[in-house]
């Protein structure tokens, strides 16, 4: 095998130019210019980024968070222990027999509606 310097071509090679700077300038592809951004079939440009999340997606990944869970949870704790004093302070206000009786809500909500009828008959004779 024969060893070339550099400024000797090789005879092998089907260019045969010594200059890498002119072999380099062989092999150039003119292109076109990238657009800035690209366009979809009607000739609209299209945006790179990722889309933005929706409302009811950004909703969803805030409530995934245990921090949230947490908080949702404490105040849901405090709704329904307000939610069961408001109905035993109604309870004590309802005449039954025997008056420690113990009533669903439903039945709570019942016996008002019919305490209330007979307060407006008793008022109206």
């Amino acid at each position: 095998m024969m060893m070339l310097s550099p400024d000797q071509p090789d005879p092998d090679l089907p260019w045969g130019q010594p200059d890498t700077e002119t072999l380099l300038d062989s092999f150039k592809v003119e292109c076109a210019p990238m657009p800035a951004e690209p366009m979809d079939s009607e000739g609209k440009a299209r945006s790179l980024a990722v889309p933005a999340l929706s409302r009811e997606e950004k909703r969803r990944r805030r409530r995934a968070t245990a921090k949230y869970r947490s908080a949702h949870a404490s105040r849901e704790r405090i709704r329904v222990e307000a939610f069961n004093m408001a109905f035993a302070e109604l309870r004590k206000l309802l005449p039954t027999l025997p008056p420690d009786k113990k009533l669903s809500k439903i039945e709570i909500l019942r016996l008002a509606i019919c305490y209330i009828s007979y307060l407006n008959h008793v008022l109206d004779v």
